[in-house]
């Protein structure tokens, strides 16, 4: 269980495993599955089947999920990422970039509701997504709107002292770590906006090894998702069915010195959620630093 964590630098690195990838569990049941396991936290996705968003008495039910953390010795990070939490027709609908304006208010009251439950749930981040551009929108439009759409967010982030963690995301308008920083110049680089580091979308699309990403992203890490993929292909992948090295992803990471929570993001292998919850875990510790780490 979680009371006899080693403080080792071999155990530097902090894991959890996303609740998108057990929607088949009741959130208690997930969350004890977890704890026994042996993970540090949870990936708590704002969803209908585990912490519903939208509906009623939410402070009093976050309330409840708080202590089931506390007494498992779970943390948490708050993502956003749920499919259909908003529109049951448009996966990932509406996005910070509608054209509609009330459509993109209803993204940002959803990103408010999670800043607020991120922070009763003492979470250390509140992850987002920029969504794709638009079909005919150009560039500057598009940019110029997420920054403005999305600051009250991080003013919310800010006062709450949540970070707000954005993810590059294949197909999104923010897709890669350069388009991370271009927001951040967007926005005179507050300091509430930080980055989910997606490990195998590095492996994606990034033109750098993955290691070297992770070193880049470094100072700006909030939230990081692992999993295993192949380039050019966004398919979260169980470990070792994808092309990523991943022992010296995991170097480089514990040489960041990041302190939150790298969490397993399975969302499409739910029908098999406990037990690769069970060798994901086992895999990372086995390919984790075990001596000093590099600089």
């Amino acid at each position: 269980m979680t009371e006899a964590r080693s403080s080792t630098a071999s155990s530097a690195l902090r894991y959890g495993y996303g609740t998108n990838g057990l929607t088949d569990l009741r959130l208690d049941d997930a969350l004890a599955l977890l704890a026994d396991l042996g993970y540090d936290g949870v990936g708590l996705t704002l969803d209908h089947m585990h912490l519903d968003p939208l509906a009623p008495d939410l402070a009093a039910r976050t309330a409840r999920v708080a202590r089931r953390l506390g007494a498992l010795g779970l943390t948490v990070t708050v993502e956003t990422g749920a499919r259909y939490v908003l529109d049951p027709r448009r996966k990932h609908g509406p996005s910070l970039l509608d054209p509609d304006p009330e459509a993109r208010a209803a993204r940002v009251r959803l990103l408010l509701t999670a800043v607020r439950t991120a922070a009763d749930l003492d979470a250390h981040a509140v992850h987002c997504f920029s969504g794709p551009a638009p079909p005919g929108t150009d560039p500057d439009t598009a940019w110029a709107r997420l920054a403005t759409t999305l600051t009250p967010v991080v003013e919310a982030a800010d006062a709450a002292g949540v970070p707000l963690a954005i993810e590059p995301e294949p197909g999104h308008l923010l897709a890669t770590l350069a388009d991370f920083h271009h927001l951040r110049a967007l926005t005179g680089s507050p300091a509430a906006l930080g980055l989910t580091l997606d490990i195998g979308h590095c492996r994606c699309l990034e033109p750098a090894p993955v290691a070297d990403c992770v070193r880049a992203a470094g100072p700006w890490l909030r939230h990081v998702q692992i999993e295993d993929m192949r380039r050019g292909v966004h398919e979260h992948l169980p470990f070792g069915d994808g092309e990523i090295d991943f022992p010296p992803v995991l170097d480089a990471l514990a040489s960041t010195g990041y302190q939150g929570l790298t969490v397993v993001e399975l969302p499409r292998h739910s029908h098999a959620g406990p037990e690769l919850a069970r060798s994901s875990l086992s895999f990372l510790r086995a390919v984790q630093p075990k001596g000093p780490l590099t600089a």
